[in-house]
């Protein structure tokens, strides 16, 4: 592939990527596995730090950090399962624990910081790598971070393996149809019968962008 196609290619994807919020997405569904299950609603994962307040209770307020196994200790209530949950659901569970230590406690749960957001890029990409992410990513900001395409990657055969329980969902992407590229017309005309316009998606925690 020529330099100055390459850069093309390239700038059209950041492109893509700036305008991916300019319209309100289809909301992503979740399945209580530490990623977001709608627009604001984020799940709780393994090395997430939350700030736990106990109003007149100091002892009980801290900041704390989520365990690789999923949970949390806390005075008088030791260790708490807390991956999966939102901040409020959690909020709810602490507040259902500590009735039996104190009358009408009132918690708040405050998400300080995401550490367990993360989607990796690998293969054909100028950067591959794991990614840490702290908000909303599409298929096209995650290949942005990546730096974009190697001159030999595959752009139309992009596929995002997705965990699905003990199994592993595999996701076509198709960059160039989505983009309107040269490539892409091409692709549309040779295949009129095809699986409709590509659609951008918001990633999920633990998929894997496969760039061929």
């Amino acid at each position: 592939m020529k330099p100055r196609r390459f850069f093309i290619s390239l700038l059209a994807l950041l492109l893509a990527s700036s305008t991916a919020f300019a319209e309100e997405p289809a909301k992503p569904t979740g399945n209580g596995n530490n990623h977001v299950s709608a627009l604001g609603d984020y799940r709780i994962g393994p090395e997430d730090l939350l700030q736990i307040t106990v109003w007149k209770n100091e002892a009980m307020s801290r900041t704390v950090p989520v365990r690789p196994d999923g949970k949390i200790s806390l005075p008088l209530l030791n260790d708490v399962q807390v991956a999966g949950l939102t901040a409020l659901e959690l909020r709810d569970v602490l507040t259902q624990k500590l009735v039996d230590y104190m009358p009408n406690p009132e918690v708040s749960v405050i998400v300080a910081e995401v550490r367990s957001f993360r989607v990796s890029v690998v293969g054909e990409v100028i950067r591959p790598a794991r990614y840490e992410l702290k908000s909303w990513t599409t298929v096209l900001d995650a290949l942005a971070l990546a730096g974009g395409f190697t001159p030999f990657a595959a752009r139309s055969r992009i596929v995002i393996l997705r965990p699905a329980g003990n199994t592993v969902k595999r996701i076509p992407f198709n960059y160039t149809k989505l983009t309107g590229t040269r490539d892409g017309l091409l692709d549309r005309l040779l295949h009129p019968g095809g699986d409709g316009e590509q659609e951008n998606f918001y990633l999920r925690n633990g998929d894997i962008v496969l760039v061929p």
